[in-house]
């Protein structure tokens, strides 16, 4: 299976993001043929207030982000795991962080809202307080992929390795992680993780970044980029270079099997009290 990992640098105009999520994806599929392409966390709105993320998200299903994934997925026939966009939840003042994925035919077959909300002080004293503009979620989920099971993920869940032994847990064999990574904590922490995951789980990890500078209360935030894709024994297989881009990689499911053959951690788990 060959999997395109999107790159991009969304900010506060909705109209804009789509357009060059869709251009961005139109391009992989031109150039690489993919069988899976994922794009990054809120792909279609970062920055602003939360009231602008709260007027810019969108009821599913339905609404322009959500269909452009559908048209995508649809017109071409290919898997589209779309990051993650702006829910809007009836009833609620906060929105969901969401994932929606797309089968070849164009059809919604599993939805995630981020369950682990970023709030944290960064290195250089900035705070974020992602709990008070969204809402979390509280479930697991996996789907098929023409015979791999795929796990999804977003962003800040990295840090929470029980999410991920969930997912190797139902039988995940690639784990997807949108992300918007901070650069502070990006340069530091987020290949060792990615790796971390990837080796504990024995699965692929497919993490798609947003990249570069965004403005948020007023003044500039920055994201770290450097998707990649790393293999279950932890090795990085696939990276992309610095800005706006994509990257891609092939999924070999036979992988999964001779390094969980090597090295069985999930038959040497034992219940600790």
């Amino acid at each position: 299976m060959k999997v395109a990992l999107i790159q991009m640098n969304s900010g506060s105009d909705k109209g804009a993001n789509i357009a060059a999520a869709r251009e961005l994806m139109e391009r992989a599929i031109a150039e690489e043929r993919p069988d899976w392409i994922c794009l990054p966390e809120v792909f279609d709105f970062m920055g602003g207030s939360r009231a602008d993320k709260q007027a810019a998200a969108e009821e599913l299903p339905g609404g322009p982000a959500w269909t452009m994934l559908r048209d995508v997925a649809r017109q071409h026939g290919v898997f589209i795991h779309g990051g993650s966009l702006l829910e809007r939840i009836p009833g609620e003042e906060r929105v969901g962080n969401t994932t929606v994925v797309f089968n070849r035919a164009g059809d919604e077959i599993a939805r995630y809202r981020k369950i682990h909300m970023f709030d944290i002080t960064a290195p250089n004293g900035q705070q974020y307080n992602e709990s008070a503009a969204m809402k979390p979620g509280d479930a697991v989920a996996t789907y098929d992929c023409e015979g791999v099971t795929v796990g999804c993920s977003i962003c800040y869940d990295l840090r929470f390795p029980d999410l991920f032994q969930a997912l190797a847990a139902r039988g995940a064999q690639m784990i997807a992680l949108p992300a918007a990574f901070t650069l502070q904590t990006g340069k530091d922490h987020w290949e060792v993780l990615l790796r971390a995951r990837a080796i504990e789980t024995e699965t692929y990890v497919c993490a798609a970044g947003q990249t570069g500078a965004h403005m948020q209360g007023g003044e500039p935030r920055f994201t770290y980029g450097h998707s990649l894709v790393a293999d279950p024994w932890g090795h990085v297989v696939a990276r992309a270079s610095d800005g706006v881009g994509y990257v891609a990689a092939r999924i070999d499911p036979a992988r999964v099997e001779h390094v969980r053959a090597m090295i069985p951690v999930a038959r040497h788990k034992v219940k600790l009290t």
